[in-house]
Parts: structure tokens; C-alpha cells; sequence
């Protein structure tokens, strides 16, 4: 019984969030979305996924979208580790508006500093979810490739 009233409650959660996406699109509003990395792993992927989220929704006139990464996921944003392909596709994504966030309390345990980072970052004092929080109060579409 239980497993149903999951279900049934990840259903509402499911329409409710396209309906909110509907809304948007009929006001003519653009999508604000977050995008949630913490999985070193995951870097290329998400960086692809917020590429064709940008061409999906038509170009940058129609989406703002932030990066908060926190956790292991730093690891392929320091710039001494990054790949090539990594960095130009932030460099990309940042003259698309593509806003990236480092969380505070990752960059103090991993000791990195923004400017290890590769350029753009924005260092997030409050941390990598708590920022996520605040975007998702603000009305930003959660998204964790």
C-alpha cells in the first residue's frame, strides 16, 4: 500500500513540474533551470546535457542556467586537472550565460582556491546546496544528470 502512495505522490510531483514548465513556456517566460553536479564522473555528461538543454529550448533567449557543483564533482573543474574538452566547453557554455557555482565547503576540504578553478567560477560561502535550495525557491527547475 505504501509503494502506491509513493508512486502515486511521484506522479503528482511528476505533472506538477511540467505543468509549472507549461506555465512558463505559455508566459513567455524563460526557463531557469539548476544543474546539480557531485560525481567527478558525471562532469562531461552534464556539461553535454546543459549544451543540449540550450539547443533543445531553441538558444540562450529562451533558458538561464546555473552549475552548482559540490563534492568529488569539483575535481574536474580545477584547472590543473581538467581536461582540454572540459575547458573549452565551460568556456562555451559561459558565453551562453551558463553561470557556474563551486561550493565553499568543498573548495575549504579539497584546498582550492577560485582562482584554481577554471575561470568563471563563482565561490558559493553558503554551499553547493544550500545554493540549490535558494535557486529552487526562486523558481529554477532542479536537474542532477
Amino acid at each position: 500500500m505504501n509503494s502506491k502512495i509513493l508512486q502515486s505522490l511521484a506522479t503528482i510531483l511528476f505533472l506538477v513540474s511540467g505543468l509549472v514548465f507549461a506555465m512558463q513556456a505559455y508566459a513567455g517566460e524563460k526557463q531557469k533551470v539548476v544543474y546539480h553536479v557531485a560525481d567527478e564522473n558525471k562532469v562531461m555528461f552534464a556539461l553535454g546535457n546543459i549544451r543540449n538543454h540550450i539547443k533543445g529550448v531553441g538558444g540562450t533567449d529562451n533558458v538561464e542556467i546555473i552549475l552548482v557543483v559540490h563534492g568529488p564533482g569539483l575535481k574536474g573543474f580545477h584547472d590543473i586537472q581538467a581536461t582540454e574538452k572540459v575547458r573549452q566547453r565551460v568556456a562555451s557554455l559561459q558565453k551562453d550565460g551558463v553561470q557556474f557555482n563551486a561550493c565553499g565547503n568543498t573548495m575549504r576540504a579539497q584546498a582550492v582556491e577560485t582562482d584554481e578553478l577554471i575561470p568563471g567560477f563563482v565561490r558559493v560561502d553558503q554551499g553547493g546546496v544550500v545554493r540549490i535550495a535558494e535557486l529552487q525557491q526562486q523558481g529554477y527547475l532542479y536537474i542532477r544528470p
